[in-house]
Parts: structure tokens; sequence; C-alpha cells
């Protein structure tokens, strides 16, 4: 083997990070930038898709410095991004023809809302496993379309491409010879049919975007061309939404297992195995990964908000000077009061899975004179465990698969009084790794899978630390009560938000 490391660029909501991984696994460079984003109206979201690009560049150039490795020793690029972000560029010149609409925003709700006063919801569930929604990639592309007209003419002429953000770095490391995408970023844009694994002519039809602007769709792990930026040629073998990239990044390749992320918002993924498995509760039936044409199917849950509500603790209210410290806090709320009955309900943007709400809003419940920061520290972490577990009830009521281990990861999986309260609430082993950005290593896997680095997937690297928190029988009675609370406090705030005025 004379190669020896593989490369993943991890491109998320708030940062890129480039890694290098060796054969072993360990991480051998690392390297990050922030990423800001701007708010021009209330609920808009967007980012300059032309600096994401930039400091992609500049971060692959600077790992290979930093850590004084030869370009000639990377065998192959693996690529995963935050899913549904949508950009739109002109062919001929390369550039973005606006802002890139990150998945969070909101700016074509009014296009979902129009849609799903249609009679065609069922129809784009059944093709794609998606509700409709602002969420998904369609929608962000329609309202693009409806606000420029005057991009009628590019459109014509076929200049005008589509991607989300692995296909936008993928085109440009490639100098536009590439223009594909893989399955798991084609099963977020409401627009591709997880059945026949082709953009849907008819949903095409309906959303009036034409065929000739989307990339074409790949495996996970296949040939995306080379890059040259580096000097020496370098293949690039992966690519991969974030949360399915963490799925693939622990390892959970049999069917019924189940990852959880935690980072600005909170994402469960279950394998689901070669078939498709519906909800009935609302969960996204996706795709997992795909190698060799043989696709893993998933099911996901998605909490809007889990890290930024600690944020909100932070920026917001002022009550916690360092996330890093909300562990300890909570901790000591616990010593002083083990039994308290404060409930905090986080829907600063409505409640995701199980409930798909979005008029309901944040609220908090059992507040008294003697409740003070670091209670509602507490609460706010015990709140992303309760909806953890509204998630994966429905999954394993939709699947009838019984619960045993659950594997977390993301920059909120640190938090070790979450973790235990996690274990205790589910009364099931919770393992997280030491390192926690599964989703890089994940894209790593698939393209050294695919470049031969590793032959199979059996001999990717086992030896990834952990850390496991199992659930004490002792609390399993208090659980299921507070747990009862919890829910009860979901439907106060629910009645709260829809009564009138």
């Amino acid at each position: 083997m004379t190669a020896k490391y593989v490369m993943a660029i991890d491109q998320g909501t708030t940062s890129t990070r480039v890694i290098l991984y060796d054969h072993s696994g360990a991480t051998v460079g690392l390297v990050r930038k922030s990423l800001n984003a701007r708010f021009r109206q209330p609920g808009w979201v967007e980012q300059d898709a032309a600096l994401i690009w930039e400091n992609t560049a500049t971060l692959m150039l600077e790992v290979l410095e930093q850590y004084q490795i030869d370009s000639a020793d990377i065998i192959s690029i693996g690529i995963t991004n935050q899913r549904e972000t949508t950009v739109l560029w002109d062919a001929e010149t390369g550039q973005p023809l606006a802002p890139a609409i990150v998945w969070q925003s909101k700016q074509s709700t009014q296009i979902a809302e129009r849609i799903k006063d249609s009679d065609v919801i069922d129809t784009i569930y059944a093709k794609t496993g998606l509700w409709v929604d602002s969420y998904f990639s369609a929608t962000k592309i329609m309202w693009l379309m409806e606000e420029h007209p005057e991009w009628e003419p590019l459109f014509e002429q076929e200049r005008v491409r589509f991607g989300t953000i692995d296909t936008w770095i993928l085109w440009n490391l490639t100098e536009g010879r590439e223009h594909a995408t893989d399955m798991t970023n084609a099963s977020r844009t409401m627009l591709f049919n997880i059945h026949t694994l082709k953009w849907d002519q008819q949903l095409l039809q309906l959303a009036k975007i034409p065929m000739s602007c989307l990339p074409v769709v790949k495996n996970s792990a296949d040939d995306f061309g080379t890059t040259s930026l580096l000097g020496t040629p370098i293949p690039i073998n992966a690519l991969i939404g974030d949360q399915q990239a963490a799925l693939f990044g622990h390892q959970a390749f049999q069917a019924g297992a189940i990852k959880s992320t935690y980072g600005t918002g909170a994402f469960i993924v279950m394998n689901t195995g070669h078939e498709p498995q519906t909800s009935k509760y609302g969960l996204l039936t996706t795709i997992a990964y795909s190698i060799n044409n043989e696709v893993n199917y998933a099911l996901e849950g998605s909490i809007f908000v889990a890290g930024a509500a600690l944020q909100w603790l932070e920026e917001g209210m002022g009550i916690l000077e360092d996330v890093t410290l909300s562990s300890q806090m909570a901790q000591n709320s616990s010593l002083a009061q083990p039994y308290q009955d404060i409930y905090l309900v986080p829907a600063f943007a409505g409640l995701g899975a199980p409930y798909w709400d979005q008029k309901i809003r944040g609220a908090a419940f059992g507040l008294t004179r003697m409740t003070n920061h670091m209670d509602l520290v507490r609460a706010t972490l015990e709140s992303l465990a309760y909806q953890t577990k509204d998630v994966l009830e429905a999954m394993y009521d939709d699947t009838g698969i019984e619960r045993t281990q659950l594997v977390i990861d993301g920059g909120v999986a640190a938090n070790d009084y979450l973790h235990q309260f996690l274990a205790d609430l589910l009364q099931i082993e919770i393992t997280r790794p030491v390192k926690l950005e599964m989703t890089a290593r994940g894209a790593a896997y698939l393209a050294g899978l695919q470049s031969g680095f590793w032959q199979d997937q059996a001999d990717l690297p086992k030896n990834v630390p952990t850390v496991t928190a199992a659930g004490r029988a002792y609390q399993s009675e208090r659980m299921v009560k507070q747990y009862q609370n919890w829910q009860r406090a979901v439907e106060s705030a629910h009645v709260f938000a829809y009564s009138e005025s």
C-alpha cells in the first residue's frame, strides 16, 4: 500500500472541517473554519456558497501543510455535507446565482403550504418518503425560480445547475467536470423516487423544475472524478449526507441499528435494511447509504433544537457562561434536588418528529421561587432526552424492532449528564465515541472502501475508543413518571399555542 491516508471533507452548518485518517482509523490531521449565516428576514437562513467553496479549498491545502503530508499520500477523498441546503449556479461562469438557502430556512414555507393544499401530499410521500416541508430542497428551488424570473433564459439555455453542498463542492473540485450527487442527498430533495432510485418525472413536472439542472445520482461510494487542487490528481470516491455519514461512521450496518447525532438539532436514524419502512408517526423514510448498487434504507426523526437550546441559555438568557459547563451545572442541580419537576419544551421553531407541530412554541413548567439557573440548564438537557425517547418509541412501534443499544455522537453528546440521563430514561446501554467526528469518519470509510484502502466493511477499523452509560434499574420507575410529565408539558404547550387570544 503506497498511499497512507483518506481525506474527509465535512461541510456542516456552522463550520467546515477537513480531516485525515490513516489505515488504523486514527485521526492524523484536522483543520476547521467557522461558517456564519445571514438572516435577511425572520426565518430566513442563507450562506455564501462561494465562501463555502473557498473555505473548503483553503482547508484542504492547510491540512497538508500543517501536518507536513504529501498530496501523493492521499489515496481518496470523501465528502459529507449539511443536507437539503440548496445552491443554484451558472455553469458557464461558475458563480452562484443567489445565496445558498440553508436547510433550516423558512422562506419557502408558503410554497410548501401551497403544495399541501393540493392533492399530491400522499403521492409525494409514497415516492420520496418525505412529508412536504420547506426543509427540503424542491421548495427552495421553486422559491428561487419564482423570485427570479430573469433567470428563465439561463434555464432555457440549460446553464443553471442545482446542487446540495456535496454537489457544489464536487463541481468546484473537478473544475466543472462532475455534476453529481449520491442517493442520500438526492433522497432529501423531494424530487427523488426512493423506489426507482431516479429523479421522478411527475414530481419534476409538479414543481416545474427542469431535469437539465439536476445532478447525476450515484452510489454513496462511487467514482466521482478526480481533483488536482492539491497538485497530485486524487480520486473523489464518496458523497454522503451528514446524518447518514454518521450512521456509517458508527458502522451501524445491521437492520435495527440506531444512532442519534446531537448538534444544532438532533437527528435520530435507524438502519432498516434493504426495504423502505413507512411510519405511522410522520418519521421520514430515507436512504441510509448505497454501495455497489445495493441500497440500505433508514427511518429518521428530526429534533429541531438540541445544541441550539444550550446556545440560547448562553447567548439569549445569559445564564450559562459556557456550554461546556452545562453538564456539571445539571449534576449540581440533581444533587441539590434529585426529584425536581421542571420541564422545558424547547419548541423555539416548533417541534419535529413525531409531533410535526410548526405552531407550538417554547414553554417551561413547574417553576417555583426556588428554581435557579442550574435547574433550567438541567431541564434543558433533559428535554433533549425526552425528545429522543419520543422518536425512538415511534421507531420501535413502526418497525417492531426491540430496543437494544443506541450510539450517539455530535458535540452535545459529550455532555456526561445528558449521556447518563438518556441511558436511565431509555433503560438501555448508550455508547458514544471518545472522538465525536463520526460524520467525517463515515465519509472517509466510504471513500476508503471504494478506493481499496479498506477491502470491505469487515476490514474497517474497530479500535475507536468509546464511553458507555448503562441505564440504572433503580431509576426506572421515576423515569416512567417523568416521561409522562414531559408528555403532559408538550400537550399543555400545544393547547396554549392553538388557543384563541
